[in-house]
Order: structure tokens, then C-alpha cells, then sequence
């Protein structure tokens, strides 16, 4: 089983957090931030992970540090849950329409932290969510899992509708490169490592 599970905990934040790549969709969500947890399971159904996060933060200030820090455990439990990554077909790409809008996200697990946001998010806020977030979240969790993460917010509207089809994006370019393919002897890359 590809699984990881990661605890930490800082004066602002205490997140305990495990993923299975090998899942079937199912989350168990608690951050304390609702438009999270919609998108986190948005995530975890289309890449068909199981995810469970229970999270304790600083709410009482803003929803800031806990989106920061999930995507940090994100991104490590991802990197930890992939091994040494023999045998993934290590590149995803997938486009999302929802409605008005349309994104793509394309990642590439190279060892090689990346990350770019292109396109509008329209509005500030989703509800109470404060949506300069999703680009914290998005790079925190490249950054950690490091991997090259390509976001492009081709065209929309409703913003909730933009940011949950970047989220379910995520999701399934994340499950195409973490598939395993047979036909892979090793890591997928000229240089033996990634």
C-alpha cells in the first residue's frame, strides 16, 4: 500500500494528516475551514485517493495558516506515501470543465519543486473563504511534494466553480501520475532518479 500519514504541529497550527493513493475516493475532512473541505474532497473523489485530515488552527485570525499548513502535510505525505517511485507514469495532465468555467492542471513528480497559477480568479472571497488561498495552498503543496504543478484557469465566471474545477483537476492529473504502469522498469527518467 502507497500511505503516509503526517503529524505536525506549530504555535499556529496541529494537523495530523494520511493519504492512500491506492484509495477509492473517500475523505474524511476536518479543518475547520468549509470551503476547504469541499474542495479537499472534490480532490480526494477525483483522484480517487483516500484522505483523512483532522485539523486544529488559529481560525480565530483567519483561515491563513491552516490552508498553508495542510498543503505543506499534503505535499509531504504525498512524497513520502509515492516511495521511491518505481514503476509511476510520473506526468498527469487534466482538464475540468464546471460549468462557466475550465481548467487544466498538469504535474510532473520530479523532484524538482514548480509551481504556476495562470488565468483570473474573479472574486475575493468564497463565502468566508478568502480565495488568495488557493494560490498559498496549491504552492505550499508543490513545493513540499516536489513537483512541478501547472494550473491554467482557462476561462469562468463563478469563481467557486473555477476553484473546484482546478481542485478536481488536481485530483485526477495527480491520479494519472501516480498510476503504476507495468511497462515501467525503475523511475521514468533518463537520469535513473527522481
Amino acid at each position: 500500500m502507497r500511505e503516509a500519514s503526517i503529524q505536525r504541529k506549530t504555535k499556529e497550527t496541529d494537523i495530523a494528516l494520511s493519504i492512500n493513493l491506492d484509495g477509492e475516493g473517500v475523505s474524511n475532512l476536518e479543518t475547520g475551514v468549509p470551503f476547504l473541505n469541499h474542495m479537499l474532497d472534490a480532490f480526494t473523489k477525483n483522484g480517487l485517493f483516500n484522505v483523512e485530515i483532522k485539523a486544529d488552527g488559529d481560525l480565530d485570525i483567519d483561515d491563513h495558516h491552516t490552508t498553508e499548513d495542510i498543503g505543506i502535510c499534503l505535499g509531504l505525505a504525498l512524497k513520502d506515501a509515492l516511495g521511491d517511485k518505481k514503476g509511476i507514469k510520473r506526468y498527469g495532465n487534466s482538464f475540468v470543465p464546471m460549468d462557466d468555467a475550465l481548467a487544466q492542471v498538469v504535474v510532473d513528480l520530479s523532484n524538482r519543486p514548480h509551481f504556476e497559477l495562470k488565468g483570473d480568479i474573479p472574486a475575493s472571497r468564497v463565502g468566508t473563504f478568502d480565495t488568495e488561498l488557493v494560490h498559498e495552498f496549491l504552492w505550499k503543496f508543490a513545493l513540499e511534494a516536489r513537483m512541478n504543478l501547472h494550473v491554467i484557469i482557462h476561462y469562468g465566471h463563478n469563481t467557486h466553480h473555477i476553484i473546484e474545477a482546478v481542485f478536481k483537476a488536481l485530483g485526477r492529473a495527480l491520479d494519472e501520475a501516480t498510476t503504476i504502469d507495468p511497462r515501467i522498469k525503475g523511475v521514468p527518467s533518463t537520469k535513473g532518479m527522481l
